[in-house]
């Protein structure tokens, strides 16, 4: 049986920050069905110690020697649906109030992937491939084969690198290629892991990788360009041959709109959404009223996510006869802002700052349209569970949110959402009356999109056969 290792800073059941670790805790499974052995390996974060320490198994202890440092390492074990899952533990770097964004995450990950390497010693386990995901794994292609190239059992491991989100490449001082990773500075000079007069950890998979995936095929197509490129288009045009996209999927067990325990009438018939709908406005304060559109979104607050263009034209999105609720926390001029929004409208807007997993699924089993208009999105989770549940996507065209999103055609009755190209507050405003329009004016349309959105296959299966395609083409 061939062997994958996932490598990655989080991900699903055990922590989250983002869309990586929706792909971590679901795809390794779907991956099983394809007959191979996967493992994961994360850091061993503080939240992760205290909810699932008593279940870890001990493995090893093991120095790490990572250019002028030295620290012990100690690797756990837990078995979960078949999916082997490592933890390295190291207090000084992983035990802390957040998973990343520190001053010294340059060395603290450079920690992580050394251990990496040395873990497969300690355990004799050598993956036939070993999958990266975003720059906090990057550099494990450049250390195998320019600092283990000498030992066979790391010169035989197959890398593959997925970029989840360009814009986050992991850039470091040039010091760091040799204080933290022990690897010679002529890999600097030479340009291959030179990012400016810095070092990127993203860029330096790109380059070193056997294969470079992104999660949607529109965002592997825009990443080539200089309006998505964040200044790699270059490396990635020369890499381009081996470059693909494969879509996301998302765990249907969790997100399963008829057996959802955390809705209060599960998704079988048109009327529970409604009643769905009503509890969910009772929950949050707005008008209880069944035939008033609820418009929802569920996301990270940030510049990328399209906040500029809803705040923009928010007084003109609420001249219609809708109530508007948001779940989600990120920068803070966009939750003061939305607190201001849920003060001056009340009853009509609803701000709910932080994540509540409960609520989140009210909000996918209870409205009517969800907004995800974003600047890019290099996949996106948000329209997929919204889909599974239903829930009418409003999108840009862009990156995932292309791919999987079909805009409804009136005359042939195919489609399932509606979309815009160009990101414009006026586009994004003309589009947003033109779904209103529809949902006040052509019931029947409307309803055929919902039904319609819940018969789009959202699961990795598909996805699972092609990472298991591009897995085969390497062995």
């Amino acid at each position: 049986m061939r062997s994958v290792l996932f490598t990655a800073a989080e991900g699903l059941p055990f922590c989250k920050s983002g869309g990586l670790a929706d792909v971590i805790g679901s795809l390794p499974q779907a991956l099983l069905a394809q007959g191979y052995d996967v493992r994961v390996v994360l850091p061993l974060y503080l939240p992760i110690a205290k909810k699932f320490r008593a279940e870890f198994t001990e493995l090893a202890t093991y120095d790490v020697h990572f250019g002028y440092f030295h620290a012990p390492a100690t690797v756990f074990e837990k078995v979960k649906d078949g999916v082997r899952y490592y933890f390295i533990q190291h207090a000084p770097y992983f035990e802390r109030d957040a998973m990343y964004g520190y001053a010294d995450d340059g060395e603290r990950f450079s920690f992580y992937q050394m251990a990496i390497l040395e873990m497969c010693k300690a355990l004799d386990y050598f993956p036939d491939i070993m999958h990266e995901h975003d720059w906090h794994t990057g550099m494990l292609p450049v250390l195998c084969k320019e600092k283990y190239g000498w030992d066979e059992r790391y010169r035989n491991i197959k890398h593959i690198f997925t970029i989840h989100n360009l814009a986050y490449q992991g850039v470091y001082p040039k010091e760091v290629l040799e204080s933290c990773l022990g690897l010679p500075y002529h890999l600097y000079e030479s340009g291959q892991v030179r990012f400016r007069d810095c070092i990127s950890f993203l860029k330096s998979a790109v380059v070193y990788a056997d294969k470079v995936t992104t999660v949607s095929r529109t965002y592997a197509q825009e990443i080539l360009t200089s309006y998505f490129g964040e200044n790699l288009e270059s490396v990635l045009e020369l890499r381009k041959e081996d470059l693909s996209g494969i879509v996301n999927g998302i765990d249907t067990t969790v997100w399963d709109p008829k057996n959802d325990p955390y809705l209060p009438y599960p998704l079988t018939t048109a009327s529970n959404r409604a009643k769905n709908k009503l509890s969910l406005q009772k929950r949050l304060g707005l008008r209880e009223s069944k035939d008033t559109m609820l418009v929802a979104m569920v996301s990270r607050l940030t510049w990328q996510k399209g906040l500029p263009l809803i705040l923009e034209k928010i007084t003109d999105l609420l001249a219609n006869d809708v109530q508007l609720v948001i779940l989600g926390s990120g920068d803070m001029s966009f939750e003061n802002q939305l607190k201001g929004l849920e003060y001056r409208y009340k009853r009509r807007v609803c701000f709910y700052c932080g994540y509540n997993e409960e609520l989140a699924h009210h909000i996918y089993g209870g409205s009517d349209l969800f907004l995800m208009p974003s600047l890019f999105e290099p996949c996106g989770i948000s329209q997929l569970i919204a889909m599974r549940y239903g829930c009418v996507p409003l999108v840009r065209e862009t990156g995932g949110l292309k791919d999987t999103v079909q805009p409804y055609n009136e005359y042939t009755k195919e489609g399932w959402g509606f979309s815009f190209t160009s990101y414009s507050p006026d586009d994004f405003l003309y589009t947003f009356r033109r779904a209103v329009d529809f949902y006040y004016d052509q019931k029947e349309d409307y309803q055929r999109m919902s039904k319609a959105c819940m018969k789009v296959d959202v699961s990795w299966e598909k996805s699972a056969k092609e990472y298991s395609d591009l897995y085969s083409s390497l062995l």
